[in-house]
């Protein structure tokens, strides 16, 4: 069985299990408890997903299994205690799914092993802009006290690809 098949065969069993789980929650609808909030269906697929990475060591089904995973992270807070509108800044950690996704799929998958760099870079741009939008729209959070840990940040990062002798 090649990657493409694997990868198919991987994502249909997900689907499987995700139908299996809706179609006994419309017959037994405490069958889950209160574990069967949407939030919580979506952190259950983005685990079936990253189950599927490491089971079929196929590293790229890390990026949606973080990705789907994190926006149920953030929308079980948002539905948790109301605060919908912290919606104006927490976008920003999308980008850092998708980079820790390809980061565990490097982990994963050899063949992602050139990309790891990548995903720390969608980690720094995600932690940058999630602080930035969080001052700025954040009422009662001082974060721009913080700012020159970013440029800290952004300094050190700089002269260690100038002692690795990295452009």
């Amino acid at each position: 069985m090649n990657e493409q098949q694997r990868g198919a065969l991987i994502g249909g069993i997900i689907l499987i299990l995700v139908g299996l789980g809706f179609l006994a929650s419309q017959f037994i609808p405490d069958l889950f408890g209160g574990w069967f909030q949407w939030p919580m269906i979506m952190i259950g697929i983005g685990v079936l997903f990253l189950i599927g990475a490491l089971v079929g060591r196929e590293g790229g089904l890390a990026i949606p299994g973080c990705v789907v995973g994190g926006l149920g992270l953030i929308f079980y807070y948002q539905n948790s205690t109301g605060d919908w509108a912290s919606w104006a800044y927490v976008w920003a950690l999308i980008p850092g799914f998708v980079g820790l996704g390809i980061i565990l799929g490097s982990l994963i998958d050899s063949n992602l092993n050139e990309k790891r760099r990548d995903g720390l870079v969608l980690l720094g741009i995600s932690a940058v802009s999630f602080v930035v939008f969080a001052g700025l729209f954040r009422t009662g959070w001082d974060a721009w006290r913080y700012w020159p840990v970013i440029l800290i940040v952004v300094g050190a990062i700089l002269a260690a690809r100038a002692f690795m002798g990295r452009k």
